[in-house]
C-alpha cells in the first residue's frame, strides 16, 4: 500500500508540475497523450475491471446498476469540474453548461473524482483478492491477471488529470496557491485507497459495499473515456495519428492484462 500511495500522489505532483514549470506547451501533444490515456483507461474497464465485476457479483443486474449510477455521477463530477478530469482546459470562472464555476467548484469534482478511484487499489478488499478467495472456494482454475495493469491505467489518467488541473488554475491564481491546491488534489487518490482499506479491514464496509464503489469507478471511467474519444474527433473527421495511437493503447492494455 506504502507503494501505492506514493507513486499515486508523486505522479500527480510531477505531472502538474510540468505545467507549473513549463507554462508553454504544444495543446496538439497534451491531446495525443489525452487520447493515449483514456484508450487505454477504457481498455482496461473493460478488459480487466467489467469482467471481474460481473464474475463476482451475486446480481450482475444489480452491479450493472451501480456502473450506470457511476456514469451518471461522473456527468454530475464534470460538470463541477468543468470536464478537467479528461482533459478540458478553461478559464475557472466562467459559465460550464449554464452553471457558474470557480477553483473551488473544480477542486470539489476533481477531488471527489479522484478520492473514488483510489478506492479501487484497497488491497484486501481489491478486485485481485475477491477473485482469488472466490476461485478459491468455488474451486475454479481461474487465474487473476492485472492488478499493476490497473494501477498503470490509474497514473496513466491521473498525469494528464493533474496536468489540466494546474493549467486551468495558473489562469486565475498565484503560483504558491497553484501548488497547494496540486498537493492537495494528489492526495485524493492515495486517501481514497487508505480510507477504503481501514473500513474493509474494520469490517465498516463489506465486500458488498466495495462493489458498489468499484461499479461506480468504472461507471465513471466508461464515461471519461468516452468522451475523450468523442471529444478528439468534435468534428467526426478521420484522425489517422489519433486513431493509431488508440490502437497502440489497446495493444499495451491487452499485452499488460496478459502478461502482467
Amino acid at each position: 500500500m506504502t507503494f501505492n500511495f506514493l507513486i499515486l500522489f508523486f505522479t500527480a505532483l510531477i505531472a502538474g508540475g510540468l505545467a507549473y514549470f513549463i507554462p508553454r506547451w504544444e495543446e496538439r501533444y497534451f491531446k495525443l497523450v489525452l487520447v493515449f490515456a483514456g484508450s487505454y483507461l477504457f481498455a482496461i474497464t473493460v478488459l480487466h475491471i467489467l469482467p471481474e465485476l460481473f464474475l463476482e457479483s451475486s446480481d450482475p443486474t444489480k452491479m450493472g446498476f451501480y456502473i450506470l449510477l457511476g456514469f451518471l455521477l461522473q456527468q454530475i463530477l464534470a460538470l463541477l469540474s468543468t470536464g478537467v478530469e479528461h482533459g478540458h482546459i478553461h478559464h475557472p470562472d466562467h459559465q460550464h453548461h449554464g452553471m457558474q464555476v470557480g477553483v473551488w467548484t473544480i477542486m470539489i469534482g476533481l477531488f471527489l473524482h479522484a478520492f473514488l478511484e483510489g478506492t479501487l487499489l484497497t488491497e484486501d478488499g481489491s478486485l485481485a483478492g475477491h477473485l482469488h478467495e472466490h476461485d478459491e472456494h468455488a474451486g475454479h482454475s481461474h487465474h487473476h491477471h492485472g492488478s499493476n495493469n490497473l494501477l498503470f491505467g490509474i497514473l496513466l489518467h491521473k498525469g494528464p488529470e493533474a496536468f489540466a488541473l494546474v493549467a486551468v488554475l495558473m489562469a486565475s491564481l498565484k503560483k504558491r496557491w497553484v501548488f497547494a491546491l496540486l498537493v492537495v488534489f494528489a492526495f485524493a487518490s492515495p486517501l481514497g485507497m487508505i480510507l477504503s482499506n481501514f473500513l474493509y479491514e474494520k469490517n465498516i464496509l463489506g465486500r458488498e459495499g466495495l462493489n458498489v464503489f468499484y461499479g461506480m469507478v468504472a461507471g465513471g471511467f466508461l464515461h471519461i473515456s468516452t468522451t475523450i474519444f468523442f471529444e478528439s474527433s468534435p468534428d467526426h473527421r478521420f484522425y489517422l495519428n489519433k486513431v493509431l495511437i488508440s490502437i497502440l493503447a489497446f495493444g499495451l492494455a491487452v499485452v499488460l492484462e496478459m502478461l502482467v
